[in-house]
């Protein structure tokens, strides 16, 4: 009788210290493994329950899917083996997967199940364009495995280039959810390893250049004259709020509530590397917040007024809701930009670059501008510290000329 359990692979860990989960299936001392696409903190599961603590904010949904997943598999290998005495565990795994295992295609429609599953809105959204553009180029036909050569890589790169006239970095996003694919493959046993043609084909990616704002274009924004009750002052405080506030990403302080906030300091998980932080806020950023305090305010309502109180936003409303005002608010910073005088392509995450430059000039060290950040690795920081280095560099320039 084939046995089947979850097992969390403490063994690849990502920079997040999160672990995938994996369905084992032993028989006859045999053993295969079917990846679930799901990655939890170690402290998020439970080692004898076999299941997700309480801790992660979807362990509900997990735990469901989880278990649908358990019996699913518990089904198949009981039928296969009630059918035929030689059953293996990579047929019960095939049978379960319940495509080919050649079909990258299918592999790949089968990604995209998990993450809707999964509620990974963002993630889909980006894997479905990807996959639309590949069955785009595919025609009617299918795409195996053994297809996913370097040539193929290549010629495919030149039609996003040439035909569709993608960027590098986009075609470099789009190729490395292929790479991440055929990795998965090659970890369920799906893949040989010495095929996989990321091996050979490297991605390319071109640097871009990470536009800040100085001291005296801050200002320039913070004195414009603004109707107080518009949108557009909205986002212009919390553009500069996110300037003085450890570089905040647009989603957390749209969904910052006055529960987080004690009146010193901002203590959120974040939405993207659902991640602790802890921010003492410099006088500035306490005084834009004190401008949203109203006496009836209640502990549970967003601090800046886009999203809805009393709302009980699902994943993917929440998603569409915080993309959608990021649009806006991106739009009318262009427009505060002009209106500012200042030659520069202003976006909400510039003021990320903004903090962060502007940290490392103030003589923070550069560990603590990465956590702030929220940075998985200091080598991400680092572009900032040789931003400052260049920048110092002009100024002695100007200074000896």
């Amino acid at each position: 009788m084939a046995t089947v359990k979850i097992i969390l692979k403490k063994n690849k860990i990502n920079l997040q210290g999160e672990a995938p989960l994996y369905i084992r299936i032993i028989k006859n001392r045999k053993t295969k493994f079917i990846s679930l696409g799901v990655k939890v903190l170690i402290k998020d599961w439970n080692e004898k329950q076999f299941k997700v603590r309480k801790s992660h904010p979807n362990s509900q949904r997990l735990n469901n899917f989880i278990a649908h997943k358990v019996a699913e598999a518990e089904g198949v290998a009981l039928e296969m083996e009630t059918n035929s005495k030689y059953v293996s565990p990579k047929s019960i795994k095939q049978n379960i997967m319940g495509t080919s295992p050649d079909s990258f295609l299918k592999y790949f429609e089968k990604y995209i199940e998990t993450l809707k599953k999964n509620g990974k809105v963002g993630t889909l959204d980006k894997s479905k364009s990807v996959y639309s553009k590949l069955c785009t180029y595919l025609g009617n036909n299918d795409l195996a495995f053994d297809e996913m050569t370097v040539t193929f890589l290549k010629n495919y790169e030149i039609y996003l280039a040439d035909k569709l006239g993608n960027s590098i970095n986009t075609i470099h996003s789009n190729i490395k959810i292929f790479r991440k694919l055929i990795n998965d493959a090659i970890n369920e046993d799906l893949f040989p390893s010495e095929k996989n043609p990321f091996i050979k084909h490297k991605l390319k990616i071109e640097k871009t250049t990470k536009e800040f704002l100085t001291e005296e274009e801050i200002k320039r924004i913070e004195d414009l004259v603004l109707d107080n009750s518009s949108m557009r002052n909205h986002h212009r405080n919390i553009y500069i709020f996110a300037t003085y506030a450890g570089g905040l990403r647009i989603s957390d302080i749209f969904q910052l509530k006055w529960l987080d906030y004690d009146n010193e300091r901002i203590l959120m998980t974040t939405q993207k590397t659902k991640s602790t932080i802890s921010v003492k806020l410099p006088r500035k950023a306490r005084e834009i917040i004190s401008l949203y305090k109203k006496e009836d305010y209640n502990q549970e309502d967003y601090i800046f007024p886009f999203l809805k109180n009393n709302i009980e936003y699902s994943e993917t409303a929440l998603f569409r809701a915080i993309s959608s005002h990021t649009a806006y608010t991106n739009k009318d910073l262009k427009k505060i930009a002009k209106l500012a005088e200042i030659d520069k392509n202003i976006h909400f995450h510039t003021s990320r670059h903004t903090f962060a430059t502007r940290a490392l000039k103030k003589g923070m060290r550069i560990e603590y501008v990465s956590r702030l950040l929220g940075h998985s690795s200091i080598k991400t920081t680092q572009v900032y510290a040789k931003i400052v280095n260049q920048d110092l560099d002009d100024a002695m320039d100007k200074f000896f000329d």
